[in-house]
């Protein structure tokens, strides 16, 4: 089979995007990947961000090992079904401490690469990680994404409550509608602190500030979640969140969010 056939069978990617770092783009990317994967659907994450490649770890995947065939690279796989595929520059150092300083046309170069030869087989969903900001990362998988087979693609944009955040996103969505990238809707992470106890939930920020920007920019607002210190360990030990505390309140507002990008 050739690449091409193999690219023309990922049915809808989503790019993962923020103008501002920080706001949880690698952790909403991971849950979101989850979610559908417990839906029972083929789910592929290719994570971008060649400076920071963070999600190996979320995985629980730092020790995977990319193999080439002869149509080329193989994804990571999480399960034994070979449902969930990562790949990530983070599979490709040597050490965990190793820095990738690259400038711009290599860094555009290994996106490429990334981008066209992958044999992710069949997928339903393809979620790719990106870093902050609109530059030269964001403006190569967009170059890619338009001259290959991905046809059917669109933004989720992440932000925190704070206006702050909310005003670096507002420009990310000016940079999706400069370059044709339909948005899928916004979500709010970090909205509110979840307490493991009583599960109350205190907005530490402002609030509703992805909500509000949804609104004000005629995009559709997929949901909110909180801090929840459960989430966070499993993010940090690379646990399967939806599946191991489904008694958090971020497990619905999840679903929630998942329910309505399949939609």
């Amino acid at each position: 089979m050739e690449v091409d056939d193999q690219k023309s069978n990922v049915k809808k990617v989503f790019l993962v995007l923020s103008g501002k770092g920080g706001v949880g783009k690698s952790s909403v990317t991971t849950q979101l990947a989850f979610a559908l994967y417990e839906k029972g659907f083929k789910v592929g994450v290719l994570d971008v961000d060649l400076c920071g490649p963070s999600i190996p770890k979320m995985f629980n995947l730092e020790n995977g090992i990319i193999n080439q065939s002869e149509t080329g690279w193989i994804p990571v796989y999480y399960d034994n079904e070979q449902r969930l595929g990562v790949i990530s520059i983070g599979f490709l150092l040597n050490s965990k401490s190793d820095a990738v300083i690259w400038r711009g046309p290599k860094k555009n170069s290994m996106i490429k690469k990334f981008m066209t030869d992958i044999c992710w087989g069949d997928l339903d969903y393809l979620l790719i990680d990106t870093p902050p900001g609109t530059s030269d990362e964001h403006l190569a998988v967009m170059e890619n994404i338009k001259t290959s087979n991905y046809c059917n693609y669109s933004a989720i944009l992440v932000t925190t409550p704070q206006n702050l955040s909310v005003n670096d996103v507002r420009r990310e969505i000016t940079f999706c509608r400069k370059v044709g990238i339909p948005i899928t809707g916004i979500i709010e992470n970090m909205s509110g602190f979840t307490c493991p106890h009583c599960k109350d939930c205190t907005y530490l920020f402002t609030k509703q500030g992805g909500k509000i920007l949804a609104d004000n920019s005629n995009c559709n607002f997929l949901g909110a979640i909180p801090i929840d210190p459960n989430l966070t360990q499993c993010i940090e030990t690379g646990q399967e969140f939806l599946a191991t505390l489904k008694d958090s309140p971020c497990y619905t507002n999840i679903k929630e969010v998942v329910d309505k990008i399949i939609e």
